[in-house]
């Protein structure tokens, strides 16, 4: 695929009118930190996007920071459940359509996934996400991204 070729994250961001810059990188690197790594940003600007099951109901994502992990306790206390549990590779790729690695809120509008982003967000006036696509990732500020795929921000970390 083509670095110009558009990925459906890129035209939402294009039809609602946000300003974003693309970075891309090797399709071999799947985690945020690697990201970070080879762009040369801290891993904490890098959000990775996390699939989360629920023990009823529609798979959760669930947007943090490269270098935390995902709180699964305090997740489970803000979507009101008793226990959640990591999608597995296959499964995250079978809900969303989406490969591991590339796995976008912005590529899954409107495909009833509840989205939330760890509160950290706020402390960066720029934070990357994938663009839907592996070895493309977008830099956009945090309250376009919350506002478009209509996350709630929350302490998840």
């Amino acid at each position: 695929m083509s670095v110009r070729e558009k990925t459906n994250a890129m035209r939402v961001l294009d039809s609602a009118h946000v300003r974003y810059q693309v970075h891309t990188f090797a399709e071999e690197i799947h985690s945020a930190d690697g990201v970070a790594a080879v762009l040369g940003i801290p891993a904490e600007v890098v959000f990775k996007t996390l699939v989360v099951i629920p023990t009823k109901g529609k798979p959760i994502l669930a947007i943090v920071p490269g270098n935390k992990e995902l709180d699964l306790r305090m997740m489970a206390q803000v979507v009101d459940e008793k226990k959640l549990r990591m999608a597995t590779k296959v499964e995250a790729e079978a809900l969303t359509g989406l490969q591991v690695g590339g796995i976008s809120a912005l590529a899954l509008m409107n495909k009833g996934f509840r989205v939330f982003i760890d509160k950290s967000c706020q402390k960066h006036g720029q934070i990357l996400v994938s663009a839907g696509r592996r070895g493309v990732n977008l830099q956009l500020a945090p309250a376009d991204l919350v506002r478009l795929v209509r996350a709630r921000i929350v302490e998840i970390t």
